[in-house]
C-alpha cells in the first residue's frame, strides 16, 4: 500500500503552507473504530461508530474494508442492495472489486481507483471480487465513505462515476516528506477529479516517518482523519493516534497531521485519510441503505423497494 505512489514527492507541484496567520485546527476527540463484517462476510472497521453527527455531516459513515489477505474461495461481497438519498464512494487501495447497478452504472476498480455512485431517487447495486480473485485469493484493502445529500438532491437521477487511479491529482508537501493524493475537492488551489453534489475534500495521505503534513482548510468544513496504516499524531497538541482511529477536529483554517519516526515493519509510512465537507445542517433519518430527511420518507423508500420501483436486478450476461 498504496498502489498510486510516485518514486520522488519532490517532482510533484507542493501544497502551498497556509498563508497569514491561520488558526491550527484543535483536535476535539480521538475514537477508535470497532470491528465487524459486512455483506456475505468481508471484514470492516467501522470508522465513524459512536461519533456524534454533527461533528460528521455531511458525511454518514464509513468502512475500511480489510486490510485482508484472502486464501483462495474466501474473498467475498455483497448481495444485491437498495440505497436511496445519498452518495457512495469507493476507494480501493489493494485488490480488485466488480460494482453493478440497476441503473446501467458500473465498472471494475482496482489499485487506487475509486467508484462514486449517487444513489439519488434510488437504485439497486451489487459488490463483488472477480471470479479469478475469488479463485486465486489475494490481499484487498479499501474504503467506503458514504456522503449526505441535501433535501433538495435526494431524489435526483442516479450517476455514476468511475476515477482511475491515475486521475487523482498528486501533490506534496513543501518537504517533499508527505504524498497527497486529492481525490475529490480543492485544496491550496488544486482540484481533485471527483465531482460532487455535496461539497467536500478527501484526501489520502502518505506522511513519511517524522514527517508534517499543514494543509490549508476551508474554514465552513469539517474536518475529521482516519488512520489507514501506521500511527502518528494530529493537532499543534500533538494528540496521539494510530491505525483504525479517527479524529475529530474542532474550529480553524489549518490541520496538522505528523507521522511518528518509528513505524510499524508492515507499513513504511502513516497512511492518513483526510475529510472534510460543507455541513447540511438538515434532519437526517437513516434506516439500513436509505438516508432521508423524515420519517415519512423513509417509509415510502420501503415500500417503493418492495414494490420493485428503485430498479430490478439485471439478467446476467452470458
Amino acid at each position: 500500500m498504496p498502489a498510486v505512489t510516485v518514486e520522488n514527492p519532490l517532482n510533484l507541484p507542493r501544497v502551498a503552507a497556509p498563508a497569514g496567520e491561520s488558526v491550527t485546527r484543535p483536535v476535539l476527540a480521538v475514537s477508535t473504530a470497532p470491528s465487524g463484517f459486512e455483506g456475505e462476510g468481508f471484514p470492516v472497521r467501522r470508522a465513524f461508530a459512536g461519533i456524534d453527527y454533527t461533528h460528521l455531516d455531511p458525511f454518514i459513515m464509513m468502512d475500511q474494508m480489510g486490510e485482508v489477505d484472502y486464501a483462495a474461495g474466501e474473498p467475498k461481497g455483497t448481495p444485491w442492495h437498495p440505497h436511496r438519498g445519498f452518495e457512495t464512494v469507493t476507494y480501493l487501495i489493494d485488490g480488485t472489486f466488480v460494482h453493478q447497478d440497476s441503473h446501467g452504472g458500473g465498472g471494475v476498480i482496482t489499485d487506487g481507483d475509486t467508484q462514486w455512485m449517487t444513489a439519488g431517487s434510488g437504485l439497486l447495486h451489487i459488490e463483488a471480487p472477480p471470479e479469478e480473485l475469488v479463485r486465486s485469493g489475494g490481499l484487498f484493502h479499501g474504503l467506503q465513505l458514504w456522503v449526505n445529500l441535501p433535501a433538495r438532491d435526494k431524489m435526483i437521477t442516479p450517476r455514476y462515476q468511475d476515477i482511475r487511479g491515475g486521475s487523482v491529482r498528486l501533490l506534496a508537501s513543501p518537504d517533499g516528506g508527505a504524498l497527497v493524493r486529492l481525490i475529490a475537492g480543492d485544496v491550496a488551489g488544486h482540484r481533485g477529479p471527483g465531482a460532487t453534489h455535496t461539497p467536500i475534500t478527501m484526501i489520502h495521505a502518505s506522511v513519511s516517518p517524522g514527517a508534517e503534513l499543514v494543509l490549508p482548510w476551508r474554514p465552513e468544513f469539517n474536518a475529521l482523519a482516519y488512520g489507514l496504516a501506521g500511527h502518528g499524531s494530529a493537532g499543534a497538541e500533538g494528540r496521539p493516534f494510530r491505525m483504525g482511529q479517527t479524529v475529530v477536529f474542532g474550529q480553524g483554517d489549518s490541520l496538522t497531521v505528523r507521522a511518528d519516526r518509528s513505524q510499524e515493519s508492515r507499513t513504511e509510512n502513516f497512511e492518513v485519510v483526510l475529510l472534510g465537507g460543507l455541513p447540511i445542517r438538515e434532519p437526517m433519518m437513516h434506516y439500513g441503505p436509505f438516508v432521508m430527511n423524515t420519517h415519512a420518507e423513509l417509509a415510502q423508500a420501503v415500500e417503493d423497494f418492495k414494490a420493485g420501483r428503485l430498479g430490478t436486478v439485471p439478467a446476467p450476461t452470458a
